[in-house]
């Protein structure tokens, strides 16, 4: 996993000021708010932060599997397609996003129990989802695909015949990522897939997708708590607070240069790997409630940095403008670009790593 493979810069799936309400009435709770986010082809794009920050409304949104009451009232979702051309899959109707799930895109829930069926054993569910897709397939080529998917996760064909309660944790996550790829999408999408499992696999599952996608050249969105999986395995990462990305930089230069103190304060919050010990940080307070947000910056009253000005919070994700950040590298702080813009020196934990 040290090896990232490069990734294009063509987009394989762009999010344009997507917002989600769940309810109907002025208490709605606003859990997405103009979110924008795009996808490259290849890329391994991380998004972390903590639980009820958006992560997966954000792509169950996307992807137009979010369950009542859920509501997008705003936004698309432009995915790029086998021929290149790219449609905005928000505006699909039925039978064409039925046509375009599980090719173009598909997703790994965090629950494989939950997400087999009981009662069917998991060759069948593969091969379903094959047959749908693939009507003009022999029942012979459909279990040779499922087969392969199996050789591809490590798992033996003969367990094509068990149910999902006769498999591990581990081998229903495979068998759930086998599922995904069996029609070779573009983009695979991860929620917290690693979730339940003991550490040991979780490494295992983790590696196997890396060397997945090194082969077969999808990209990847991977949502998780652990900031410091991403750190590891993402070739970018984005940072979600209160249903809006505070943070979008390499992955390596998020680590070493975070810029946004929520973002400092998720990284502390975890052990380092490598190195001396050192205490662990943490970030004091609660989220905002998101049915009724606070004027202003909704990370302020937990920000150790936060100053007046911040109470008139309006900024959207915009470069750095550091010369040790790369172009890409964009951050959501008034503090930040209030400082950068009068030339007054930013406080050391801004800056440092």
């Amino acid at each position: 996993m040290e090896n990232k493979p490069s990734f294009e810069a063509e987009p394989a799936l762009t999010i344009n000021n997507l917002s989600v309400d769940y309810g109907f009435t002025d208490d709605a709770v606003h859990a997405l708010r103009n979110v924008n986010l795009t996808l490259h082809k290849g890329e391994v794009l991380g998004l972390a932060g903590e639980s009820g920050c958006g992560k997966s409304t954000l792509v169950y949104a996307a992807t137009r599997l979010l369950p009542p009451p859920g509501l997008i009232t705003s936004g698309e979702v432009w995915v790029t397609g086998d021929d290149g051309k790219q449609y905005n899959l928000l505006a699909l109707n039925d039978r064409q996003l039925r046509r375009e799930r599980w090719v173009d895109t598909a997703i790994v829930f965090q629950g494989a129990l939950n997400s087999l069926n009981p009662v069917y054993k998991v060759g069948y569910q593969i091969k379903d989802a094959i047959k749908v897709h693939r009507p003009k397939w022999s029942a012979a080529r459909r279990e040779e695909r499922a087969e392969e998917l199996m050789d591809m996760v490590g798992i033996a064909h003969d367990r094509l015949n068990a149910y999902p309660h006769q498999l591990s944790g581990g081998m229903r996550q495979r068998v759930m990522i086998a599922m995904a790829l069996a029609l070779e999408p573009k983009v695979l999408i991860m929620d917290e897939p690693t979730t339940a499992l003991d550490v040991v696999m979780q490494r295992q599952i983790v590696q196997q997708i890396m060397e997945l996608r090194q082969k077969l050249g999808f990209a990847v969105i991977f949502i998780t708590h652990d900031i410091s999986l991403l750190i590891e395995i993402a070739d970018r990462i984005a940072i979600m607070y209160a249903g809006e990305i505070i943070e979008d930089g390499k992955a390596m230069e998020l680590y070493r240069q975070a810029r946004h103190p929520y973002t400092k304060g998720l990284i502390g919050s975890f052990p380092p790997l490598h190195g001396a010990r050192k205490e662990l940080g943490g970030i004091p307070g609660s989220p905002p409630d998101l049915a009724d947000l606070p004027q202003g910056c909704p990370f302020m009253a937990r920000c150790a940095y936060a100053r007046p000005e911040c109470a008139s919070y309006d900024v959207a994700l915009q470069p750095t403008g550091l010369p040790q950040d790369s172009v890409g590298h964009t951050v959501a702080c008034q503090l930040f670009v209030e400082l950068q813009k009068d030339g007054v020196p930013l406080p050391t934990g801004l800056v440092n790593s």
